[in-house]
């Protein structure tokens, strides 16, 4: 690992422990999310401690997914901890799409003010289940676009739109005859409209997850991403490193739950001993060293892949699988170590679960994964045994 990269995860780590986790406790920690007031609040104080944007260079240059990896680890630590230093999604991967694909007027007058932390984006793809919408399967999109005149006209529903409800910035896909499309628009904006803010099992996004109507969207052909019929191209370039930073963000948060179920088995004492001397207590917590040691090999495996220049589809598939499979079960030890303690919210340990066992569905649920994987087995034994 980088020199570079090791001083800055130090001092991210630093500012999350002594700044961001007493803000656990703030009341504008909402259902919906911690309000924009506690975001901006936190980041300033984050762009005072140079640490605000850490992945992204000064010259405007990323640092590579293995330096990432342990930047975001870092900033993990606590559910607040990518909301203060600007590391959270789905903004990290957006910022990554538009600084690939967009072009420089685009990344002036959008990406700008994602890097300073000025404002939230939204990332508008998934759509409403019931009415047969795109979810994990994004070739069931219905939101239609067609060009009238230098302009393209957008309509349909989107569902589970994170952070919505305050973004600035909006990336819009939509189905032209050419195929997929990519919009940046400018938010709010009248023609999208927040029918509802879901209630989840999670709640550390600002903005919550939303429902939104798009009726008659007007957008300026020059805020395309790429080119028409595109989108679907554009989109893997954002999936890749988007899945594995949810798995740094996670190892973060999932170490801390470790950290907090430690102390308390090394303090608790039961029938006659500390709890971590009893053999199923102290097992649990081993388990938990080994989950944790190798989702951080899994993720630096992939984020090497992604080094390297490969698209890593079916790395960060595995990757995402294992990782978050893994944290899950790390987040439901430390439950179980600490009883009714980690049941209530006096300790962090309870969010964590709630988000990593949302984390087994973002950006593709395990199943969806496990079935990609076995589709391309299915397709090399195939060319393997073919005459």
């Amino acid at each position: 690992m980088t020199e570079r990269a090791l001083a800055i995860a130090t001092r991210v780590e630093a500012f999350v422990r002594e700044t961001v986790i007493p803000y656990e406790k703030d009341p504008r920690c909402g259902d919906h999310g911690p309000s924009d007031a506690l975001v901006q609040e936190m980041r300033v104080k984050a762009r005072a401690a140079g640490v605000l944007t850490p992945h992204i260079l000064p010259d405007g240059s990323h640092l590579t997914q293995r330096e990432t990896a342990i930047v975001l680890k870092a900033s993990g630590l606590s559910p607040l901890g990518p909301l203060a230093v600007n590391t959270m999604a789905p903004d990290e991967g957006n910022m990554y799409l538009i600084g690939k694909i967009g072009t420089p007027e685009l990344k002036a007058r959008f990406l700008d003010q994602l890097v300073s932390g000025e404002s939230r984006s939204a990332f508008f793809m998934t759509e409403p289940a019931l009415e047969g919408g795109a979810g994990s399967d994004p070739s069931m999109m219905q939101t239609l676009c067609h060009r009238d005149g230098d302009h393209w006209v957008i309509n349909g529903r989107k569902a589970f739109i994170t952070g919505a409800d305050g973004a600035k910035v909006g990336i819009v896909m939509a189905k032209s005859e050419d195929g997929a499309c990519m919009f940046l628009v400018d938010l709010p904006d009248p023609a999208i409209r927040i029918e509802r803010v879901l209630e989840t099992i999670d709640s550390s996004m600002p903005g919550g997850h939303s429902v939104v109507l798009i009726d008659d969207l007007r957008v300026h052909e020059s805020q395309m991403l790429g080119a028409s019929g595109e989108g679907f191209k554009y989109a893997q370039v954002r999936l890749s490193p988007a899945r594995l930073s949810h798995c740094m963000r996670w190892l973060g948060c999932a170490t801390r739950a470790q950290e907090i179920a430690v102390d308390y088995a090394c303090r608790r004492e039961g029938f006659g001993k500390k709890l971590i001397d009893h053999e199923g207590v102290g097992f649990m917590l081993a388990e938990n060293m080994i989950d944790l040691q190798q989702a951080e090999l899994m993720i630096d495996w992939c984020a090497g892949v992604l080094d390297g220049g490969s698209l890593g589809t079916v790395e960060s598939s595995m990757a995402k699988v294992q990782v978050s499979e893994a944290l899950y079960r790390v987040a439901d030890r430390c439950i179980q170590v600490m009883g009714g303690m980690g049941v209530s919210r006096d300790t962090v340990v309870e969010q964590i679960f709630r988000e990593i066992r949302a984390f087994r569905i973002y950006d593709g649920p395990t199943e969806v994964h496990k079935w990609s994987l076995a589709k391309k087995l299915k397709r090399d034994h195939a060319r393997a045994h073919a005459a």
